[in-house]
């Protein structure tokens, strides 16, 4: 059973140019402790750009920020960088690096009092006292500069970015700049990825829980908040729903009698319905009939789409 998309980019990717975008989304699965928002099946949707520099890696945080604002989610997102965590564990002189940056990925989720329990048997508990310096110590780090790039170009996007250098990513094949975006709505990752190499190129990807998103928006969905109703003109009904959707306005399509159509708009919770019949056609006028108060009004197209948006 697969956990990620990644490992099959080897496929994919072959003899595209570069930079290749791509994302794929489906069911993957947990081989970890579950929770509420931790589910053992999830659909998951990954993005990669193989071939990427740190222009590109601010492009990709700066979609993941643009899906969160579409969803009206306040999420922050925090980077750093594996190399620098590299340099600092090379300073500490920690030698077991991989086994402590699965440690230090579990700030999150345990107290930092465990975690520095954990750190003990590599000697490393000490490095939790250097991550809660203040940002201009990590400039002695030569990989530092790599965070000062990102957030360059994260400010040409508009997005602000939150260095922690606590990040840890516990993957490891991530090879430089990471990444996570958080709410204060649920304690989990919503979008987590990062930088690495794929067949010798830079890559950058995240990923993202589908089940999450859903738990942290705050829009309400309503798929079909329109009925259509053809009454013997089904030419013009099709027409009227293809230029209400090129609007962006949801609507569905009932054909048979008014009361059918009325007894089906209720029983599916459609909110209004426009009648399509004789007198529409001919007048080029529109009957919306809102099903809460029971109002009607007769609009053309243009005015349709204005009281819909």
């Amino acid at each position: 059973m697969r956990y990620e998309f990644t490992f099959q980019l080897k496929r994919l990717a072959r003899n595209k140019k570069l930079p290749y975008k791509r994302y794929q989304i489906g069911p993957v699965f947990r081989d970890e402790p579950i929770s509420g928002n931790r589910m053992r099946q999830f659909i998951s949707c990954d993005g990669d750009v193989i071939g990427a520099d740190i222009k590109d890696q601010a492009e990709v945080l700066s979609m993941t920020k643009e899906i969160l604002d579409k969803l009206k989610v306040n999420g922050e997102i925090y980077v750093n960088n594996r190399k620098l965590l590299n340099e600092i564990l090379d300073e500490q002189k920690v030698l077991d690096k991989n086994s402590v940056i699965r440690e230090i990925d579990k700030l999150d989720k345990l107290s930092e009092s465990e975690v520095k329990t954990n750190l003990k048997k590599y000697k490393a508990e000490g490095i939790i006292s250097i991550f809660k310096k203040p940002e201009i110590y990590f400039k002695k780090y030569s990989s530092y500069k790599e965070i000062v790039e990102l957030k360059k170009y994260c400010k040409y996007f508009g997005v602000n970015v939150k260095f922690l250098p606590s990040l840890a990513r516990g993957l490891g094949y991530y090879d430089g700049n990471i990444f996570e975006i958080k709410t204060k709505k649920i304690k989990e990752t919503i979008f987590g990825g990062g930088a690495y190499t794929f067949n010798d190129f830079p890559s950058f990807g995240f990923g993202v829980s589908i089940e999450r998103l859903v738990a942290v928006s705050t829009i309400e969905i309503n798929d079909f908040p329109v009925l259509v109703i053809s009454i013997e003109k089904d030419k013009e009904a099709v027409e009227l729903i293809k230029a209400l959707r090129e609007k962006k306005i949801a609507c569905s399509l009932f054909y048979g009698k008014p009361g059918k159509g009325l007894e089906y708009a209720n029983s599916k919770n459609f909110e209004k319905v426009i009648f399509v019949g004789e007198k529409e056609t001919k007048l080029k006028k529109f009957t919306l009939k809102d099903l809460k108060s029971g109002k009607e009004d007769k609009l053309n197209l243009k005015e349709l789409a204005k009281k819909l948006v």
